[in-house]
């Protein structure tokens, strides 16, 4: 049975994409069968696996409208282990052309749960925002895993995240869970990053991952070459913080 992952924060900026991308590719080095959901329009998932987004036929875009069935827009083994639903700039429509649309908040779950038994993880990449492509994330979804950038406004907006991931168990999907909250853009040289890592265990009780995602320039220049940052620099420490949260993720 597939463990369902959200990759959720409706600040921008913070990582999401760099995690949805390595952590997945991290799973799938270690031998885990991995499907990636891209929901963000912008595409930097897709992207950041070497494929060229705006080519695409099917994508979960069409997906979601009904053009087109799960087993068309799944690109399967884009790297060992890894398949991915890719996504482009048309998703951005989706929201106004589903207006009206019955169980409009379930239609990702419902084609997910075709396949999901084949993998043993989805990791899913919302977009930045609270929008209809989150809420059919998250009642898709197992957990939510929120990155956090180690800076001075990484607790603003964490409350409403965990104010809508509550509603949505509330009203959407009762056995949505929170994952964890992993800090990304970490640098040990500055005293903010550590006050912040601080502030927020301080504040929170929910799940913080061990691992501490590094800035790292590796790390930023892997998807410019379409590649996770294991296959780009396995050396790096970029390289080395996502094979150890992805660890910490499969043994949580």
């Amino acid at each position: 049975m597939g463990r369902v992952i959200a990759i959720a924060n409706q600040k921008g900026g913070v990582g999401k994409t760099t995690t949805s991308i390595n952590l997945s590719a991290c799973i799938g080095a270690k031998g885990k069968k991995v499907l990636v959901i891209d929901v963000d329009p912008q595409g930097n998932t897709t992207s950041g696996y070497g494929i060229e987004k705006n080519e695409l036929e099917n994508t979960i875009y069409e997906l979601m409208l009904g053009d087109c069935s799960i087993e068309d827009c799944i690109l399967k083994d884009v790297i060992p282990n890894v398949s991915i639903l890719p996504s482009n700039v048309n998703l951005a429509a989706a929201e106004i052309e589903l207006i009206g649309v019955e169980k409009k908040e379930y239609i990702l779950k419902g084609e997910i749960d075709w396949v999901k038994d084949r993998y043993d993880y989805v990791i899913i990449d919302c977009p930045p925002s609270l929008n209809l492509l989150t809420v059919n994330a998250m009642t898709t979804a197992d957990s939510v895993l929120v990155p956090i950038q180690c800076e001075y406004y990484a607790l603003e907006g964490l409350s409403q995240l965990i104010h809508t991931i509550n509603l949505v168990k509330e009203r959407l999907n009762p056995d949505l869970a929170m994952e964890g909250v992993v800090f990304t853009m970490y640098d040990s040289r500055t005293n903010l990053s550590n006050q912040v890592v601080e502030n927020v265990k301080s504040h929170l009780n929910q799940k913080i991952y061990k691992t501490l995602i590094p800035r790292n320039i590796r790390l930023a220049e892997a998807p410019s070459y379409g590649k996770p940052i294991n296959i780009y620099d396995p050396k790096s420490a970029g390289a080395e913080s996502y094979m150890a949260l992805a660890e910490e993720v499969i043994n949580s």
